[in-house]
């Protein structure tokens, strides 16, 4: 283990994570970044159209420029996952791989992992045919009948993403869904499209891959003949390794934070999707924001609380 000291490691290396470095460098915090996936969920995005100052770019593009922001003003960005977070005396040790680091500080940007289903089928076949990611996975689905399951805009934003490869993509929405109206009119414009109503997925499918899925309607159970699943029934905080720290959540298990980013332990802050904060607006802009806002507030506490 180093014994240097950091003035904060950022743990989590999405927006929030990455917006909190860049204001961290211009604060002259010394500081790490330390991200199991650098980008977080936003990768996945095969389109973004509500980032101010680009019409329309990739969510992996978008990254690539967060992460060479970051690294222009001098953050040291360490891919890895943090098993362990320990508050000691004076100071927090942060375990990350076989390496240990000591931090004065630390703001928690661990972001959301997606959410199972929990049916027949689904653990069985992750990567023969279930996928959750539709920016990663569907140019292996080229020709083929796809389902993608789910009601909200990360549902319609993965059909719209499959249409350019699959055959035909089924929507398959339990009882109501709510699109952004722009991907509402993309996805009824489309002919390879079609919207199929649930009460509840049964079971998925298959042999050595996936060959269909099964699920309740009004009428009856049916089974629809698919090569492909996108999951996309929502997500849950990624605060495992909070335990330790005796960080509060709410009731839905986010991270409790207050107008400075700042949870019930002292020093320990937190920013984008995993908080209570921007109240719970999931976006982009709101986790820089709040990244930005935690950044801040690390300085003033080790900074000018000093002089």
């Amino acid at each position: 283990m180093s014994e240097k000291i950091y003035d904060l490691i950022i743990i989590g290396a999405g927006p929030a994570g990455l917006g909190a470095s860049i204001y961290a460098s211009r604060y002259k915090l010394e500081h790490l970044v330390i991200g199991n996936e650098i980008g977080g969920q936003v990768v996945e995005a095969s389109e973004i159209e509500n980032w101010a100052g680009e019409i329309s770019i990739s969510g992996k593009t978008l990254m690539e420029k967060f992460q060479y922001h970051a690294h222009h003003l001098g953050a040291k960005i360490i891919q890895s996952d943090v098993a362990t977070v320990i508050k000691k005396e004076q100071e927090f040790e942060v375990v990350a791989g076989k390496e240990k680091y000591l931090s004065k500080s630390i703001i928690l940007a661990l972001g959301m992992k997606a959410r199972k289903m929990n049916v027949p089928g689904e653990d069985k076949f992750i990567g023969k045919g279930v996928s959750y990611c539709a920016t990663c996975d569907a140019m292996f689905f080229r020709g083929r009948d796809v389902v993608v399951v789910g009601g909200g805009d990360a549902a319609a934003t993965a059909a719209i993403h499959l249409i350019e490869f699959a055959n035909k993509v089924t929507l398959l929405y339990r009882d109501s869904y709510n699109f952004e109206p722009a991907w509402e009119e993309q996805i009824k414009n489309s002919s390879k499209v079609e919207l199929i109503r649930c009460s509840n997925v049964k079971e998925i499918k298959g042999d050595q891959k996936v060959t269909g899925i099964a699920y309740d309607t009004e009428a009856g159970k049916k089974e629809l003949a698919v090569q492909g699943i996108f999951i996309e029934v929502g997500t849950t905080p990624g605060v495992t390794i909070t335990q330790n720290l005796g960080v509060m959540l709410d009731e839905q298990s986010y991270i409790v934070v207050n107008q400075t980013q700042a949870t019930n332990v002292d020093q320990v802050y937190a920013a984008g999707d995993v908080t209570t904060g921007s109240n719970k607006f999931r976006q982009i802009i709101t986790a820089v924001a709040e990244g930005a806002v935690a950044a801040g507030s690390v300085y003033r506490k080790l900074k000018l609380n000093k002089k």
